[in-house]
């Protein structure tokens, strides 16, 4: 896009404020912004605009909403079970199933000053929540005999220290030609007038266009068909920051191939109403997430059953199974997914070209949620109920609800119980907490059952901290 083409776009769109700096600019900061504006997709932007800042648009409405129907925790006794279980070790034996990692965020909100998922959160060992997840996919790789591909979604901000951990830290040991990085489209931020925030005079204020983005993504950086040139035909998809996930789960993904689902979703329950969670549930026949934003909008979210335990229950935690055929027909027709907006304070640059932070929310940034692709599915939904112990435990702060010091906890009780399993003593509190750090490698074991079979022969002495490496050793 040259000077002329952006002009006269952004004069058709009343957007032509973008160059009032252009002047003082250079020539690279020129290049800078001619790039953004070609980025841009404008007749989106003048409806998302027009639709949820000009207007206000009425929240959709339903005539009957219902839970949805949960297939029940793992149990290897129940017929459907050892089906499932099978169906999902011969997906992964065929090479069936590819791994989708989110992983755009910083560690900000950690003290931490790179990608999130470089964050060293092995209280022991100071392992990165990258290579956990690295541990896991040996793990799954050897016991299986595949490959699975791990296609990893950054940032513009954190791409390039990404790259650069996963190269000094030699992929973790895994093939760099089954590491596959790229980036999800960015949008422009509008003020309350619906026009275009310049961050800096030759930067636009943009941001990613939220997890849903992570399907159009997916096409536009070829992942499907990378993945199915593979013969992969099933994406885990998880989050950076859930140290715990499984990331490939036989159960979970044989239930996705028996039922030919398009996309499935993991669930666990609230234990609390408000939790701030997404939920899953049936609206007029539709399956739906309604996000936690929202639960006052729909009162019925928010009750309990005469036992106390909430009715809508199916929390979201994140981790689904997405068919690579879906991923195409949903992006074949992308104009139909839902956008959500937040008011938020946006930095933007007052009339001498300086950059300004705001005190309070000046601005709107728009984003798109993953879960919002399941009203798209054509098939009966795969909901599958979980623990959290084992599988979901989210690192969003260093210390609190959902934190780094929370999941260090979680570690010790989760592998506290395994090492007591196997015959040993863990020091444990006057309260029964679990008094010491544990970590038990991934890459030797991924449940309790192969910890307890690695295990047999061996006694653990557990009297201080204790981290268990890749080669059952005990490590320091």
């Amino acid at each position: 896009m040259n000077e002329g083409e952006c002009r006269q776009k952004l004069q058709e769109y009343g957007q032509e404020h973008v160059l009032r700096f252009w002047e003082q600019l250079s020539d690279s900061e020129k290049t800078q912004v001619l790039k953004e504006v070609s980025t841009i997709d404008f007749k989106l932007m003048k409806r998302l605009i027009e639709k949820w800042v000009l207007d206000e648009p009425d929240p959709e409405s339903f005539d009957e909403i219902l839970p949805v129907p949960l297939i029940p925790k793992a149990d290897i006794n129940r017929p459907d079970a050892k089906e499932a279980f099978d169906a999902g070790e011969c997906a992964l034996s065929a090479g069936r199933v590819g791994l989708f990692l989110v992983a755009g965020g910083q560690g900000t909100r950690l003290g931490f000053p790179g990608p999130k998922g470089a964050y060293p959160v092995g209280p022991i060992t100071k392992k990165s929540l990258f290579e956990y997840h690295a541990e896991k996919i040996h793990n799954t790789q050897n016991k299986y005999g595949c490959v699975l591909p791990w296609y990893i979604m950054v940032s513009a901000a954190n791409d390039a220290p990404t790259r650069q951990f996963f190269k000094e830290n030699a992929f973790f040991g895994l093939d760099e030609k089954d590491v596959f990085f790229f980036q999800q489209r960015m949008v422009p931020c509008v003020d309350e007038g619906g026009k275009f925030m310049l961050e800096t005079p030759c930067h636009l204020a943009m941001n990613p266009n939220g997890h849903g983005g992570s399907l159009p993504a997916m096409v536009d950086n070829g992942v499907t068909s990378d993945a199915k040139q593979r013969g992969v035909d099933c994406l885990s998809y998880f989050q950076v920051d859930n140290w715990t996930v499984k990331v490939a789960d036989p159960y979970f993904i044989g239930y996705h191939v028996l039922r030919n689902a398009e996309m499935s979703s993991k669930n666990h329950l609230k234990n609390d109403p408000r939790e701030a969670v997404g939920v899953h549930c049936l609206c007029d026949g539709v399956y739906h997430v309604i996000e936690y934003s929202e639960l006052d909008i729909y009162p019925q979210l928010l009750e309990l059953d005469e036992n106390g335990a909430v009715i809508f229950g199916a929390g979201n935690p994140a981790i689904h199974i997405i068919s690579t055929d879906f991923v195409e027909r949903v992006c074949e027709d992308y104009d139909k997914f839902p956008w959500h907006k937040a008011h938020k304070r946006i930095a933007r640059v007052n009339g001498s070209g300086d950059t300004v932070k705001p005190d309070e929310p000046n601005g709107y940034k728009f984003e798109t949620f993953v879960f919002d692709a399941l009203r798209f599915i054509r098939h009966e939904p795969v909901a599958f109920e979980i623990e959290r112990r084992g599988e979901f435990s989210p690192i969003k702060q260093y210390d609190g609800v959902d934190s780094v010091t929370e999941s260090w906890a979680s570690m010790g009780e989760y592998w506290g119980e395994w090492l007591e399993a196997s015959g040993a003593t863990v020091p444990r509190d006057e309260n029964g907490v679990v008094s010491v750090n544990i970590e038990i490698s991934p890459q030797f074991a991924l449940s309790k059952e192969e910890f307890l079979e690695k295990s047999a022969g061996r006694q653990w002495l557990v009297d201080t901290d204790i981290a268990i490496g890749a080669d059952g050793n005990v490590i320091g």
